[in-house]
């Protein structure tokens, strides 16, 4: 048996941990860029507990919050320009996927000098600037992953961008930056959770340790799906729903998603629908078609998350999830169309799909 497992991020994770933790910033740095969006750090907290920590460290920092629910690379250019101004040494996502993302790119283009709309093709040699997150969802697991993903206006698209050197150094993941969350948000990303976790289980580039990492992702949602029907949502939800999106991300890091998050990204960017919620509309059809190619796969995957079947799992969306109209048959063919011209995403996922696959599983979901 020979693999690799990648994963250069120190965790810490629990109640308070940065300010536990937190003494690590000040070998990183001494002036940061605090990448954020205009909410999600002040509501949870966490921005308030970095400024404690960086007062007592010394440090001193400049906030970027413009960050919206789906950056795009202008986004990114507005706080390089920021970061470049204020000469800054340190980059703290604080925040979801976007703003955690948006400061990998950051980190990544400031030292290389070059401009942001150059990020997919751009030479950059020079090491990132010290990069380190501060989730406050529980879904991404961006916190230890390499990856980004931004919103292409000109492509209508979103497109992920990967490199190493973008994990972040050390993520400080503390479950009370996600009590303010309402239960909408929560499901959805849960569902971004699960489905990181399933679809990295069932890429081909799985390994046996990925593969421990989703299994354990994909129980601990199952313990807490029926407080997420009920709005129940305490502490220990909270605390399993983060851990399990942490573990998700790490399965990520080394499997990438599959054509499922592909599938997704049309409906959040021409639908503005969640990227977790759209992930889950289209979670059953995905099983289904990657069934013949993995059975024991995808029959693990049904016991971990406590269902004998597949239709069992379509009924739990139904009910985690608002109805969704159906979508005509010409926008379905385009979301398709779309899905099948990321080769990689195709290339990974177990069972490999034609352009007619791709739009049956589209219209099985939202036809």
């Amino acid at each position: 048996m020979t693999f690799r497992f990648y994963l250069p991020t120190q965790v810490f994770f629990g109640k308070g941990v940065l300010n536990e933790y937190g003494d690590f910033l000040g070998r990183l740095g001494r002036r940061s860029l605090v990448v954020t969006g205009r909410q999600s750090a002040v509501t949870s907290g966490a921005l308030a507990d970095f400024e404690v920590l960086a007062k007592r460290l010394g440090l001193s920092w400049v906030v970027f919050n413009e960050v919206p629910a789906n950056p795009t690379l202008e986004t990114v250019a507005k706080a390089v320009d920021l970061a470049r101004q204020e000469r800054v040494d340190l980059v703290i996502g604080i925040g979801g996927g976007s703003p955690l993302d948006t400061a990998k790119a950051v980190a990544l283009l400031v030292p290389n000098r070059a401009a942001a709309a150059r990020l997919y093709e751009a030479d950059l040699p020079e090491p990132p600037l010290p990069l380190v997150a501060v989730p406050t969802t529980a879904g991404t697991g961006s916190e230890v992953t390499q990856h980004a993903v931004f919103t292409l206006p000109a492509r209508e698209i979103k497109k992920g961008f990967s490199d190493d050197r973008c994990f972040p150094l050390a993520a400080w993941v503390d479950p009370r930056y996600t009590y303010s969350l309402p239960l909408a948000i929560t499901i959805d990303t849960a569902l971004d959770t699960l489905t990181h976790a399933m679809e990295g289980y069932l890429s081909r580039r799985s390994t046996p340790l990925s593969d421990t990492l989703a299994l354990e992702a994909v129980r601990l949602f199952a313990g807490q799906k029926e407080a997420l029907l009920a709005g129940n949502l305490l502490p220990a939800t909270r605390r399993d729903l983060m851990y399990a999106s942490t573990l998700g991300g790490m399965v990520i890091a080394q499997t990438r998603t599959t054509i499922l998050h592909t599938m997704g990204y049309p409906l959040t960017y021409s639908h503005d629908i969640p990227h977790g919620r759209a992930n889950g509309y289209l979670l059953a059809a995905y099983l289904e078609f990657i069934q013949p190619a993995e059975p024991v796969k995808v029959n693990n995957l049904l016991e971990a998350l406590g269902m004998a079947s597949l239709e069992d799992v379509q009924g739990l969306i139904r009910q985690l999830l608002p109805p969704l109209g159906k979508f005509p048959e010409r926008e379905l063919e385009r979301m398709a169309d779309l899905a099948a011209t990321n080769t990689s995403s195709l290339t990974w996922t177990a069972r490999q799909a034609t352009s007619e696959d791709l739009l049956n599983m589209l219209r099985r979901s939202l036809g």
